[in-house]
């Protein structure tokens, strides 16, 4: 990590952050240059006095950038960002500067800091970001549950799905997907690289990340995309058997066709 700090206002006793999921990918590569502040996470100024931290995983985190300046800063970033959420999903909140205090989230949930460093906003973008995207995950997890509830009551009921099974399945495939990008960029129980150069920062870390329950949501989140896993399998065996059977009628009544056709032949040879 590479950092480049310039001193903090002594006058700022609070600032805005603002998070952000803007697509499933951002190329943060093209940003890394310029005003850059840090990398890994990419830090980059943005606005008059704020900063950004990057993820390219989707999620941007903005502290102390006014409406104006995001809206600026968002279009900027467009080129370079897949698949856009249009519009991004996003969560606000405020952050206390207290110089002579220690970084902390107090009970209350409020959250402390003793300067806006760039290492220090790293450490709660992390945080902010890995919410953000658990946010997302379980809000679609959510939807895919609700549409397996009532197909397993018209499954018990008629013993069919019609049409439903197959829109489940969509749906189903891309909460999937997702579950095979979370674990492939965004490491939620992974800390940033960040904390092996500033251990100090580490409790302050675990704080956060105890206060915004990732483990124990990620943990949940990873037993209901199993067992969406287990429903697709079983709507897939489910719709194939029920192509089986009907390749099977379809044989019966060819067979029963043949079997008429020939007993009408038999007849009209017998009668000349």
């Amino acid at each position: 990590m590479t950092t480049t700090d310039s001193p903090p206002s002594q006058t700022l006793q609070a600032f805005g952050v603002r998070t952000l999921l803007v697509g499933q990918r951002i190329d943060t590569k093209n940003l890394e240059q310029g005003s850059v502040l840090a990398t890994s996470p990419l830090t980059i100024r943005a606005g008059a006095r704020g900063k950004a931290v990057l993820f390219r995983y989707g999620v941007v985190v903005l502290f102390d950038v006014d409406p104006l300046e995001e809206v600026d800063f968002l279009t900027s970033l467009q080129r370079l960002v897949t698949e856009p959420v249009d519009p991004p999903e996003a969560d606000e909140l405020r952050v206390h500067l207290h110089p002579d205090s220690d970084d902390r989230v107090e009970h209350s949930g409020a959250i402390i800091l003793s300067a806006p460093s760039p290492e220090r906003l790293q450490v709660l973008a992390d945080i902010l970001g890995k919410n953000a995207v658990l946010d997302h995950y379980e809000r679609r997890v959510a939807q895919v549950f609700d549409r397996i509830d009532p197909l397993a009551a018209t499954l018990q009921s008629s013993g069919d799905f019609g049409s439903q099974g197959k829109e489940l399945l969509q749906q189903i495939g891309g909460v999937l997907l997702t579950q095979q990008r979370m674990v492939g960029r965004v490491e939620v129980l992974d800390k940033p690289e960040v904390l092996w150069e500033l251990p100090s920062l580490e409790r302050f870390y675990l704080r956060l990340e105890d206060e915004y329950e990732l483990r124990e949501r990620s943990r949940i989140l990873d037993r209901k995309l199993d067992l969406i896993a287990r429903t697709s399998e079983t709507l897939l065996d489910l719709m194939q058997n029920r192509r089986s059977m009907r390749v099977e009628w379809y044989i019966v009544v060819l067979i029963l066709i043949e079997i008429v056709l020939s007993v009408i032949g038999m007849v009209m040879n017998s009668h000349p």
